[in-house]
Order: C-alpha cells, then structure tokens, then sequence
C-alpha cells in the first residue's frame, strides 16, 4: 500500500479526540495557505523531516491497550492518497479513527467518512470569504460541500472555528453562524488564535491580549446555543 507522508506525531493528547485517550499523525500537504496556520511546515507535499509509516505502524502496534483512538491531522490529511487505506489499519487494530479536516477535498473527504469515528471540522470563515483567508479560488465552494457531507454522514463532529481579530471580524462570525444554525448545528467551537508555531509575524503581533467579547459571543449563543471557547 502507499505510505502516509507523516510530517509529526504526538504521542499522547486528551484534546484531539474528545473523551478519548489518542496519538495523532500529521500529515503532510494542504493547498490553502492561511495566514494564521500554525502548521506552515506541513503545506508541502513532502517534508524535510518525515516519519516512516511502517515504523510508526510499528509504534501504534505497542500502543494497543494504553491508547483508544488515532488521530489524522495535517496539513490537509485529505490530501493523500492513502489516507483510507492508513485509517482502515488502525481500525482493524482496535483503534478508534478520528479526523481533522478543512474541508479542502470534498469527494475525497465524502469517500473516507465511512472510515470515520468522530471528525473535527474547521470551518474558517463565512464562505464567500474562504479566498481571503486560504488565498485559494473555490475553497469557500469546497467547504461548502465538505460541510454537508460531513453533516450528511452522521459522523460525530466538532466544528470549529479558529478566531483571529485580523481575519475573523465580529460581522464574518454572525454569518457563520448564521449557516450553521441553518443547517441545524447546535455546537460550536471558537478556538482564539494561537501564536506558537504561525510564521506570520504581523498577524501574531495584532493578536495580542486579543479576547472574544462578551456581547458578542451572546449574540452567537442566541443563533447556535451551544457555543463554547478553547
């Protein structure tokens, strides 16, 4: 089978599977280019520094007992190719399989859902603004779609926000919600920008001492009642 392309693991995390003990694998390759990525090294196809897939197999293998779930994550994990095939391994040994996923590839995304447990969804700005942010044509359009095949699949979801004062205004947030609450989302994830690891230096600078407003988040809560903040 193809190798994953693994640009990092953790080993151990209580906060990328909700309720579940998990390792995650990040893959490399993504095509949006968001300015407040915290993962720029992992854009490329390939990385300087990879892990090898047979060995980490290897290590999940050890893992069997001590850890429930694994973790795909990226970059953009729909990205590669063997994505499917890495999933279905690690279910058949007893792992739950979770996902990470901008929504970048939707007939890619739609057809590995079937292998999922649970997906964290990060949905980046109102649609008709993904091109800003991602500096990709049509990404608003692929969210669009990845959104309802993830709503459409029946898969346990998070969908979450990454909040960002520069890029994320009050305004592009009530439109967000908006969509969500006509979809029918009841939950809500707003993640504050987080600057470890973003290579851009001036939106790191604007996002000091930033917080979420009251008032505001309110206003949220009265469209998708269960909104929260990391």
């Amino acid at each position: 089978m193809r190798a994953l392309r693994i640009g990092g693991v953790v080993p151990f995390t209580t906060t990328d599977y909700p309720g579940k003990l998990a390792a995650v694998l990040f893959l490399q390759g993504c095509p949006w280019r968001c300015g407040y990525c915290h993962n720029p090294h992992l854009h490329a196809s390939r990385g300087e520094r990879e892990h090898d897939w047979a060995h980490t197999l290897r290590w999940i293998e050890r893992r069997r007992g001590l850890l429930d779930a694994i973790v795909f994550s990226g970059g953009e994990p729909t990205s590669q190719p063997a994505l499917a095939t890495a999933m279905r391994t690690v279910r058949l040994m007893g792992f739950a399989v979770g996902l990470h996923s901008g929504g970048a590839y939707p007939r890619r995304l739609a057809a590995v859902l079937p292998g999922v447990d649970w997906i964290g969804f990060d949905f980046k700005a109102p649609f008709g603004g993904y091109p800003a942010l991602t500096g990709k044509d049509g990404s608003g359009a692929a969210a669009h779609a990845s959104l309802d095949a993830v709503l459409a699949s029946g898969v346990h979801n998070e969908i979450r926000t990454t909040v960002h004062p520069a890029l994320t205004t009050p305004s592009d947030l009530v439109a967000m919600a908006d969509a969500l609450a006509a979809r029918g989302i009841t939950d809500w994830v707003l993640q504050t920008f987080r600057a470890t690891g973003c290579a851009n230096e001036s939106l790191v600078a604007s996002a000091a001492g930033e917080a979420l407003d009251p008032a505001l988040l309110a206003r949220l809560a009265r469209r998708v009642p269960g909104i929260s903040v990391r």
